[in-house]
């Protein structure tokens, strides 16, 4: 398993065509370096699709997501790359498409 210490996501939409390549330099263009063991997503216009692009400390990696329904719950204003807090149940919720950014509020009923 990859190890990932810190998890940035890009704001701005990306060519979902970028490999790892252009998509690392974009990182390298923004921040100075990449920094291993950090991961970095990325998501299309519409919010459909995701690439998260890792520097293991060796090479990158580059995995792709995609819904066949809805949109990821992506940040819209910012940076052009942010790292919010995101708790591995945050990114889980992220990947598959829930609101992430509001996952505390959902783990308690107020109201019946």
């Amino acid at each position: 398993m990859m190890r990932i210490d810190a998890m940035w996501l890009a704001v701005d939409p990306v060519d979902m065509r970028a490999g790892a390549d252009r998509l690392i330099a974009r990182v390298v263009q923004v921040f100075g370096a990449a920094q291993a063991h950090h991961g970095y997503l990325f998501a299309n216009a519409r919010g459909t699709r995701m690439k998260l692009v890792v520097h293991d400390g060796f090479g990158v990696w580059c995995a792709t997501r995609r819904l066949n329904q809805g949109r990821f719950a992506w940040p819209s204003d910012g940076a052009p790359l942010q790292q919010p807090a995101l708790t591995q149940a945050q990114f889980e919720a992220l990947i598959v498409g829930l609101p992430w950014q509001r996952l505390a509020h959902m783990q308690t009923i107020t109201r019946v």
